[in-house]
């Protein structure tokens, strides 16, 4: 049997203040070109599929049309599952119905895990598709005050499953969670991964899966396997913070062969405008080529620059953000900068805008001259006068 795994599309992404939404039609009118082409049996999306719990408009209508295309007019199976950005209940609404025509969405984990099964020339193959559920709606789910984590909550439901396991069939697990060898802390592959618990009780163990033939997971957005290649996430199809860079983005093409042998082919998707960084002084990134992708630009000269967003943006139009190499001041540090600066004494005030514009500190000789002229200044405001 062969399918096409994907997962975390985050239809609706937010990115500097740029809906990513062209940017996702891009890539996925490429999945659907490799449809086309591969003709898979089934198609997972193995959760995320919108960024927010209240997706726009704009973000529904592209989920519709690009399921409608997978399902209706290429009537290629959709096995899909929510993940921790989705609604459940939204996800889950006409689920029942749509199953009819080969879309299989399970928004909300329920107790009896029915799953999924798909024939080919071998029999069947048993899909199993777990969403993303907090510990907390599990231990309420199954009465079990033992589970307390993600692991333990994770190992009750694959302890379910296998109850009914029936071990002449092949059996494929689709999930959304922070899986690692050994369930250890590990770090996440992107900035734009939202925690799914504080500290380090969010972690699942891969040895859990050891019952599958094939695990499908979503989640962290760098494609990559867990333990064994059987055990695989597919990433996200676009880059959706800075962090993910060096990321090669795309889907795996999974072929489950009679005895339940696994072989993958990882394809690539390309972007409409990649996300980059430009690193520089301004005089030389002016002279670079005109470029639409999204750059992140560290600038590398020591002198005040006005304006230095419109000047990089004659080159790269779509320019997200701007700072010094050696100096980086978050949104909310500026913030509270700016609200206590009232409070500060004028030398103080006077060193905090020098590092700001320049990225350092301002030399003891540069402090005297502005003591100096400072000084001249109240000199002549007492005085009734004007400095020329």
């Amino acid at each position: 049997m062969k399918l096409f795994h994907t997962a975390d599309w985050h239809l609706g992404k937010l990115v500097q203040g740029v809906y990513m939404t062209e940017e996702q039609r891009v890539v996925l009118k490429q999945f659907l070109e490799a449809i086309d082409t591969e003709k898979p049996d089934a198609v997972i999306i193995a959760g995320d599929l919108y960024d927010r719990a209240v997706p726009p408009t704009e973000a529904v209508n592209l989920l519709d049309e690009i399921l409608a295309e997978i399902v209706l007019k290429r009537h290629t199976p959709v096995l899909c599952i929510s993940g921790n950005h989705d609604s459940p209940g939204r996800l889950n609404f006409g689920s029942t119905l749509m199953k009819e025509t080969g879309l299989h969405i399970v928004g909300q984990l329920n107790k009896d895990l029915k799953s999924v099964a798909l024939k080919d020339d071998f029999g069947e193959v048993e899909f199993h598709l777990i969403p993303y559920a907090d510990p907390s709606q599990v231990r309420y789910l199954f009465d079990d005050e033992e589970v307390t984590s993600h692991q333990k909550a994770m190992k009750r439901i694959v302890q379910e499953i296998e109850k009914d396991l029936d071990t002449t069939k092949r059996h494929v697990f689709i999930g959304h969670a922070f899986v690692t060898p050994g369930g250890q802390e590990e770090e996440n592959t992107s900035e734009s991964e939202r925690p799914l618990a504080i500290g380090g009780v969010e972690y699942v163990d891969a040895a859990l899966f050891k019952s599958f033939d094939y695990t499908a997971l979503g989640h962290l957005h760098q494609a990559h396997y867990v333990l064994n290649e059987t055990i695989q996430y597919a990433g996200s199809p676009l880059k959706y913070s800075i962090s993910e860079e060096h990321h090669k983005k795309g889907f795996f093409i999974v072929n489950i062969d009679g005895e339940g042998q696994v072989t993958l082919e990882k394809r690539l998707l390309i972007p409409n405008r990649d996300m980059r960084t430009v690193e520089g002084y301004m005089n030389a990134i002016l002279k670079q080529p005109m470029s639409e992708d999204f750059v992140f630009v560290k600038l590398l000269d020591d002198t005040p620059i006005l304006s230095p967003m419109e000047q990089i943006r004659t080159v790269y139009p779509n320019a997200m953000h701007v700072e010094r190499k050696s100096f980086r001041t978050s949104i909310i540090a500026r913030e509270k900068e700016s609200s206590s600066r009232q409070k500060v004494d004028d030398i103080s005030l006077f060193q905090s805008f020098y590092a700001e514009v320049s990225g350092k500190t301002p030399s003891e000789e540069t402090e005297q001259l502005f003591k100096e002229v400072l000084a001249d200044l109240m000199d002549n405001e007492r005085e009734g006068g004007t400095i020329a």
